[in-house]
């Protein structure tokens, strides 16, 4: 591990300003933490409890609430100039340190567990054509994953700037299998099969439920993909132009949404819903083989691994640059504020990436382990997208930045449908998963206090001791209800 840079000033000035990300490597950096290996079983996901008309309102849903928060994201970049780090920055501006510390924790367990189920699915996928590697989880797939890790580990203690030219290629590379399925796609589309089965099954014994319910079931799925909109806010210190951050992020949204609804609806043009509901992962692959043959499954599988991979590096980013901002603001240790000669955050990524290669060990010996852990996770990220659209709001209200009032009714608008749409989300994934996520939260505290009284600071003021205290309480109450078996996993 690396010793505190001592570089001389003006060298640093210089190493910044040659490391600045323009907009196309901040779009890809969007579009390659959100396009992961998701995308790829969209088709069977999407349709597993839901008809053509459902996933369109399921769609038309969640692009309503991202777009919100894609705007959040553009407007806090150009309002707020000098936060960077995007959801942890602007939740602790808006509601104090803790919560910042906490949006920070949620974002970073959310980061590196999901690198591990990247990992296992690269060498999941790679199977298709090299079968030793099984399902992914075995010990030559964990052997490659953590080649893999180390190899993206070395990447990224070069410097942002390299670590982003890399990004640029595997997300071009990842879209290019997209694009094909696309266009494949049209020219098989049956119109017929689609409307056939609109709402359901004809006579209405498809088993799916009533439209809302069916709606329902496509939410959690939407939301997934999503995950990694924020890219370009959380690198926003290494944009050329601030403006650039708001505009990556609604450029890969926008670019990810066009992806996803073709996908998933070109594919109820081609198989009925129960065959693509049968599909095995990735669905796309099964989809393909049915109007291609076996290579077009293999260009598939191929695409998911490159895609993977691609995520994997975006994440690895990402994971990282928390944690050093968050000990830059003395909410984490100073340790992790430690930086290489190349400006890499070498402390939180030496971390970030033992939690993944600890992980990716315990998967040979625990795998429901690694699931429950992993299903904590997946609900994480949410608590920093409610706090990010809240602070939009919280700033529209009270005027602050704005002169004239100019644009402020809008933003107002903007922040409420966001923070509502989070709200929701929350809701959606399940009482069940969010107190469970409290048994990660919760210890992390420590942490805090820790890296506070590191500073001379307090830790908390009363209204954030509270907040600690019923964390406490509800990781407690988890446990209980874990080990007496009111909850399940």
């Amino acid at each position: 591990m690396s010793s505190i840079d001592v570089t001389h000033p003006s060298e640093m000035t210089a190493k910044v300003k040659s490391s600045k990300l323009s907009l196309l490597p901040l779009v890809a950096l969007v579009i390659g933490a959100m396009i992961g290996g998701g995308v790829f079983n969209l088709p069977s996901d999407m349709s597993a409890h839901a008809s053509p008309g459902a996933i369109i309102i399921g769609w038309l849903i969640t692009g309503i609430g991202m777009l919100m928060l894609a705007f959040v994201y553009q407007g806090l970049a150009v309002r707020k100039p000098e936060l960077n780090s995007g959801p942890y920055a602007y939740a602790r501006a808006g509601f104090g340190p803790y919560i910042g510390f906490q949006s920070a924790v949620g974002y970073r367990i959310s980061a590196w567990l999901g690198n591990v189920s990247y990992a296992v699915a690269i060498f999941g996928s790679v199977a298709f054509f090299v079968p030793v590697f099984g399902k992914g989880n075995n010990l030559q797939s964990v052997v490659g994953a953590s080649i893999a890790l180390w190899l993206t580990h070395a990447l990224v203690l070069k410097g942002a700037k390299q670590a982003a030219f890399v990004n640029i290629v595997t997300t071009v590379a990842k879209i290019v299998p997209l694009v094909v399925f696309a266009l494949v796609a049209i020219f098989a589309f049956n119109y017929h099969k689609f409307t056939l089965t609109f709402w359901g099954a004809a006579g209405g014994d498809s088993g799916l439920g009533d439209i809302v319910e069916q709606v329902k079931s496509t939410m959690l799925v939407t939301l997934w993909v999503f995950i990694g909109i924020e890219g370009a806010s959380v690198y926003s210190s290494y944009a050329a132009k601030r403006s650039d951050v708001g505009r990556a992020t609604v450029i890969g949204f926008v670019g990810a949404l066009t992806i996803y609804v073709l996908v998933s609806l070109l594919s109820t043009g081609i198989l009925m819903q129960k065959e693509l509901a049968g599909l095995a992962v990735p669905s796309m692959a099964g989809v393909l083989e049915s109007v291609m043959g076996k290579w077009g499954a293999a260009l598939i599988s191929l695409g998911l691994v490159i895609s993977v991979g691609g995520a994997f590096l975006s994440w690895t980013m990402l994971c990282a640059e928390i944690p050093y901002a968050a000990a830059k603001d003395g909410n984490f240790s100073r340790w992790f504020s430690v930086q290489n000669a190349a400006g890499s955050p070498v402390n939180s990524l030496w971390v970030t990436n033992g939690l993944v290669q600890l992980f990716l060990i315990l998967t040979l010996f625990a795998s429901s382990t690694y699931q429950f852990l992993y299903s904590i996770a997946s609900v994480a990220i949410l608590p920093p997208y409610v706090f990010s659209g809240a602070y939009a709001l919280k700033l529209a209200l009270s005027g602050e930045t704005y002169e004239s009032g100019s644009g402020r009714n809008r933003d107002i608008l903007i922040g409420a449908l966001a923070t509502v749409y989070g709200v929701w989300l929350c809701y959606a994934a399940g009482v069940r998963y969010l107190l469970l996520a409290t048994i990660l939260f919760a210890p992390a505290t420590v942490i805090f206090i820790v890296a506070r009284r590191e500073r001379g600071e307090r830790p908390f003021g009363s209204a954030e001791f509270v907040i600690a205290l019923v964390l406490a309480a509800a990781a407690v109450f988890a446990v209980y209800q874990l080990l007496t078996g009111g909850i399940t996993v």
